[in-house]
């Protein structure tokens, strides 16, 4: 039976059967146990499904995996231990030393420098573009080894909202994937698969499990990609895999070769692998992820509204203010809220926005974001202080910045705490 999303916050994943715990439990075991060598043998050559070790699959993991792509509208998930794993493996899945991939530069400062330094000692190279660029500008950027396309549904923290139809338009002109971040949005707010996208990725540290209990991961395969389109270009996913006596993914997992392929072949070798404790605590947080987005949102537009009027507010950028320049394409992809996060500056610039998170009483500054707590951060000092002024700007990230964070506490609170900060902070 097909439910509505609200729904499958609390259903989809697991289905207990007659006698089995209501609540999703944790499998904490390393291993599972078969009577003989031959049911294990076909397990470890991929002919039959089924548990053998929990770097590769767990049932609580896999449970969990399973409800997120049910939020997406995806074929199939994985887990990882974490958003930049998560964001790697979307990337060398299908991309390998001397190829080539086009990015939004509107990106958190982790996944710009995992992208730009990283990734290219590995020897992939990439190339970064205004995410308000013409679609010549973009096409322009495609190499005969690009593999794919990458960029952020909301951009962490410079909120600027995909123009999906246009970045999915170009990458499928030039043969490749679009790969989207949609962690700040979440699939309640914004589902990318309907726009264009072919993968989606989720730092699930933030909004899905909500509390700052947890590190984890995601990502999502749509199953609409056609890589058999292009078998030259993507060979790892279509051409006999010898390390599992050459299997094919395509042929043999159909729609589910992209999240086979990275399960047995980069979850067996770099073992980026969540553990079933923070699958189990990342499900309690799903399960109340369609309310709590609501209301960051609902308390984030209240509080942009307020702080838009402030005097001492130099400049503010929240995609469901109308006057933000993202307002259009927020309204179009997602109409119901962005998310609760929040970029402003004050009169003053950088040593102000110091003054100003020091003087705060409710809100913590932390490294982190999205989630029930309201918070907030300077990035240029911390995210993203690996990066020049230049790139700072090139990413929309200026140096007096503040990414405020809007939690679920009660409006009032949150403003009172912002004004007697501000206050201070003169």
């Amino acid at each position: 039976m097909s439910y509505k999303i609200n729904t499958n916050c609390i259903q989809a994943g697991y289905s207990p059967k007659n006698g089995e715990p209501r609540v999703l439990p944790i499998y904490q075991s390393t291993t599972f146990k078969y009577d003989s060598s031959a049911e294990m043998g076909d397990l470890f050559d991929l002919k039959a499904s089924g548990f053998f070790y929990s770097r590769l699959q767990n049932p609580t993991c896999d449970a969990v995996a399973a409800k997120i792509a049910a939020l997406e509208g995806g074929v199939a998930a994985v887990l990882t231990s974490s958003g930049q794993s998560a964001n790697f493996f979307a990337l060398f899945n299908i991309a390998g030393a001397g190829d080539h991939i086009v990015c939004s530069s509107a990106l958190y400062g982790g996944t710009f420098n995992l992208i730009s330094v990283t990734m290219k000692r590995m020897g992939i190279d990439s190339t970064f573009v205004d995410p308000e660029c013409s679609p010549e500008e973009l096409d322009a950027a495609f190499r005969p080894n690009t593999k794919a396309v990458f960029a952020e549904s909301l951009s962490n923290p410079s909120l600027c909202v995909l123009d999906f139809e246009k970045f999915a338009n170009a990458a499928h002109k030039n043969g490749v994937p679009l790969i989207v971040d949609n962690t700040f949005p979440t699939p309640i707010n914004c589902r990318p698969f309907e726009f264009g996208a072919d993968i989606v990725t989720h730092s699930t540290t933030k909004y899905m499990e909500g509390h700052a209990c947890t590190i984890g991961g995601a990502v999502v395969d749509s199953g609409k990609f056609k890589w058999t389109d292009y078998p030259e270009k993507f060979a790892p996913l279509i051409q006999p895999d010898e390390s599992y006596h050459g299997i094919s993914y395509t042929e043999s997992f159909k729609e589910g070769a992209y999240i086979t392929k990275m399960t047995v072949q980069l979850m067996r070798d770099l073992g980026c692998t969540p553990a079933p404790a923070s699958a189990f605590l990342l499900n309690h947080g799903l399960e109340t992820l369609h309310l709590r987005v609501k209301r960051h949102c609902e308390n984030a537009l209240a509080v942009a509204k307020w702080l838009e009027k402030h005097p001492d507010v130099k400049w503010i950028d929240y995609p469901g203010l109308e006057s933000s320049r993202h307002h259009a394409l927020a309204e179009r992809y997602m109409p119901n809220g962005t998310s609760g996060v929040i970029a402003f500056g004050l009169e003053g610039g950088r040593d102000r926005a110091m003054r100003f998170m020091d003087s705060l009483k409710l809100a913590a500054v932390v490294t982190h974001v999205a989630d029930a707590r309201t918070c907030v951060l300077h990035p240029a000092s911390t995210t993203h202080r690996q990066m020049t002024d230049e790139q700072l700007i090139s990413c929309g990230v200026s140096p007096d910045l503040i990414r405020l964070s809007v939690g679920i506490e009660d409006l009032d609170d949150i403003i009172s705490d912002l004004e007697q900060a501000i206050g201070v902070s003169k």
